[in-house]
């Protein structure tokens, strides 16, 4: 018995010695938890889209705890969770509100003119690059649908040609943004009213000739607006919407009805 009990101590005191080792070492070399960081990870909605410009919900925590990125970075969680993320920061949200991408191009199936017929991959940076596209304007939206895999909740559609967002799915994560070769989509408030649905900058005897719903660059409703909310550049009319009162002259005096009123009932 005596050799069995030996072997017995034997082990408990070495188990006991290899215990008191890892947890001197585990103390030594523990990483400090950022209390902060670990109560904006707890905001966070866990999607990990990386619509922020992160890695992931843990990655965007830990650059909001150490001041790198803004409390409102998160475009799933929006106002409510900027707003939580704030008071654990201490400082104030932006209180712009939401906001949603935007599609600046209204030439669809029955406006644009085609000029070929597209064959060819799905994909509209692969078109880009090979210089082919159906649609006669060279700014407009190639329906191809580069935007709408880009899209990680499904917010973005090809509808008639045209990609077109539903904002009340749209997180304004940016990620359309980047997918579209064309540089027709930006992110904007979405209360606002009146958006210019077009990105040509060609003169306006040229975007006739490929859209008859484009703009032509005539300054009717620069001259209508009375808070200076519109302003021509390079043959495109843009609308300010921080500016804009939504009286809708613009869209009323547009001889191309490219000026777009957007849930107005909604402001």
């Amino acid at each position: 018995m005596t050799p069995i009990l030996y072997a017995t101590l034997s082990v408990a005191i070495i188990g006991l010695l290899i215990g008191f080792m890892l947890v001197k070492v585990g103390k030594k070399f523990a990483v400090e938890v950022n209390e902060k960081e670990a109560a904006v990870r707890n905001c966070l909605p866990g999607n990990n889209c990386g619509g922020c410009g992160y890695a992931g919900c843990d990655a965007l925590a830990a650059a909001i705890a150490e001041g790198i990125a803004s409390v409102d970075s998160c475009p799933v969680g929006g106002a409510p969770v900027a707003e939580q993320i704030g008071q654990i920061m201490g400082v104030e949200a932006d209180p712009a509100g939401k906001k949603v991408a935007y599609v600046k191009c209204a030439g669809d199936c029955e406006h644009a003119l085609q000029k070929a017929n597209y064959i060819g991959v799905g994909d509209c940076n692969a078109a880009v690059n090979a210089g082919v596209g159906s649609k006669a304007c060279n700014f407009g939206c190639l329906g191809l649908g580069s935007c709408v895999k880009a899209c990680p909740f499904d917010a973005i559609h090809i509808i008639n040609g045209v990609a077109r967002v539903d904002r009340n799915t749209c997180k304004a994560c940016g990620k359309c943004v980047i997918a579209c070769p064309k540089h027709l989509i930006e992110l904007i408030p979405d209360s606002a009213q009146y958006m210019v649905q077009c990105s040509s900058t060609d003169k306006g005897a040229a975007v006739k000739k490929a859209c008859s719903t484009g703009c032509i660059g005539c300054s009717l409703c620069v001259k209508q607006c009375e808070n200076e909310a519109i302003a021509v550049t390079n043959f495109l009319s843009a609308i300010d919407p921080s500016k804009c009162v939504g009286c809708g002259k613009c869209a009323e005096k547009c001889p191309v009805n490219v000026i777009e009123k957007r849930y107005l009932d909604a402001v």
